[in-house]
């Protein structure tokens, strides 16, 4: 487009002179008075008009159309568009900006150490690295341009101005209204994804206002108060004593527990066997004859070498001893 702009200058300037040229010698044989110097000259002001009509927004960019009665409210997106010359195009970048708050002076958007300090439930500040995704709605880029202040003046003043006046303050509001639901344990470990999709969650409906986008809050890091840091390790020792404490008590009665089933299962066995002796007994001497039968159910099939009886039946027999 620049080149079509300085070739329809060229053009234009070379039939303004050659115009003047005629005028002023009245020689139709000057070389600058070729005869379609009127030609050039109209067709210069064509490109020229054309060239300074036609503009292109890049894939990046959102263009707002500023008239004489003010900024139109129609956005001009990718592409080529047709604006009359008496018109403007303000571009405004409608890619992801990245704003963060942190304790590292080399990182974040401050100088110095800017990461948020909020208090938990304990009423114990926690400190928080966090990084917030946002860019503009490019449907509303007009009311963008015509609302917020360009603050330094420059192509990026109203980024900034945006940076600091709205994304600064609403994730630190948003933040310290989340972690005061939560105790430092939770904060810094357990529920740190919960704190971050409730923070994004806020932040979302409060930038909103101003038609900004936000794709995502970041929580990079969380810090204590080294005061707290050491006191929270020493609970933590205290914790895991009294866990490993636990754990031996009950393995303690699960062996009494067990103890008690094996001497439960040795009376019951004793028991058993002092009834079973009882039942024989008392089968022995209500019929004597039921040792003979046991003699003979155990018999090895060997002859005994003596046998004694008495005078009611009951015999004894031996075998010799070797």
């Amino acid at each position: 487009m620049i080149i079509f702009k300085i070739l329809a200058w060229i053009i234009l300037a070379y039939g303004v002179v050659g115009f003047f040229a005629y005028l002023a010698t009245k020689n139709t044989k000057n070389i600058l008075l070729l005869p379609f110097h009127k030609i050039m000259f109209f067709v210069g002001i064509v490109i020229l008009f054309i060239t300074t009509s036609i503009v292109r927004i890049d894939a990046q960019e959102v263009g707002v159309l500023i008239t004489p009665k003010g900024v139109d409210d129609k956005e001009l997106h990718t592409g080529w568009h047709f604006v009359w010359f008496w018109n403007s195009v303000m571009k405004m970048d409608k890619t992801v900006w990245v704003y963060s708050c942190t304790e590292s002076k080399s990182e974040g958007a401050k100088s110095k150490a800017d990461a948020i300090w909020s208090p938990t439930s304990d009423g114990i500040k926690m400190g928080f690295d966090v990084s917030v995704s946002w860019r503009i709605d490019p449907d509303m880029a007009s009311w963008i341009y015509s609302n917020v202040s360009e603050n330094d003046g420059g192509d990026n003043g109203r980024y900034l101005w945006l940076e600091e006046n709205v994304i600064r303050t609403k994730i630190k509001s948003a933040l310290t209204q989340i972690v005061s639901k939560y105790t430092p344990i939770q904060a810094y470990a357990e529920k740190r994804k919960e704190i971050q999709s409730q923070t994004y969650g806020e932040m979302k409906k409060e930038i909103l206002k101003y038609h900004l986008i936000l794709d995502q809050v970041d929580l990079r890091e969380v810090y204590y108060n080294p005061l707290y840091e050491n006191e929270i390790n020493n609970k933590k020792i205290q914790e895991q004593k009294a866990l490993t404490m636990m754990e031996v008590t009950k393995q303690k009665q699960e062996e009494l527990i067990q103890a008690k089933i094996n001497k439960d299962i040795q009376i019951q066995k004793s028991q058993g066997e002092a009834e079973a002796l009882r039942i024989k007994s008392n089968a022995i001497s209500s019929n004597p004859r039921v040792l003979q039968l046991e003699w003979i159910q155990q018999w090895n099939g060997i002859l005994p070498s003596t046998i004694v009886g008495d005078s009611k039946g009951m015999m004894l027999m031996l075998n010799d001893l070797k």
